[in-house]
């Protein structure tokens, strides 16, 4: 072989025929959703590719199409497409805890973003009965704050941390409503 500007070219008068992209055994691991080759008489017959092949891009032609047309972290929350800042926003809002619980179970989704909804919801709720409580009924809603989050330690999924979270805003708003019926207010 002798060597020019392009590379290695063969010797000057002789031509080298290329095979035309067969590997033998090897074909399948380099184009692995190829159709298979097969020759009847002089022509050439490509077959479908195989079924695997076909599984897996539906697969991914599912999971492309799935994402399409949702904008990333929202929901629809009160008939309205809304992020979590969005949601959080409504709930601190609102003028009571029934009325932030109540946006809370509206806009949950029940997986692990429900975590901001129900600390919003919690902040609302302590609002109502915090500033009163003694030493000792703080321990005691910190101590059912801890149950919500034991209760579901041990579990796997998203939708456990959502619970926990519902959990701990029940709390706060059971702890809201003692503390307003013992004001003579009613829930707001």
């Amino acid at each position: 072989m002798a060597l020019n500007s392009a590379g290695l070219s063969p010797p000057e008068g002789r031509n080298v025929k290329q095979k035309a992209g067969h590997f033998g055994h090897m074909a399948g691991w380099v184009e692995p959703c190829a159709g298979r080759r097969h020759q009847r008489g002089d022509e050439e017959i490509f077959a479908m590719p195989s079924r695997p092949c076909l599984a897996v891009c539906l697969a991914v032609l599912a999971v492309v199409l799935s994402g399409v047309g949702t904008p990333a972290r929202a929901m629809i929350c009160m008939e309205t497409s809304m992020t979590s800042d969005e949601v959080v926003d409504t709930i601190n809002k609102q003028t009571s805890c029934e009325g932030a619980m109540k946006v809370f179970r509206d806009c949950q989704s029940g997986a692990s973003g429900d975590v901001e909804l129900g600390a919003a919801v919690e902040r609302k709720c302590e609002a109502d009965f915090m500033p009163g409580l003694n030493t000792a009924q703080q321990q005691a809603y910190k101590r059912e704050m801890r149950v919500c989050d034991q209760k579901y330690r041990n579990k796997s999924g998203t939708m456990y941390v959502s619970f926990a979270a519902f959990c701990r805003a029940e709390v706060a708003r059971r702890h809201s409503q003692r503390a307003l019926k013992a004001a003579g207010q009613k829930a707001r």
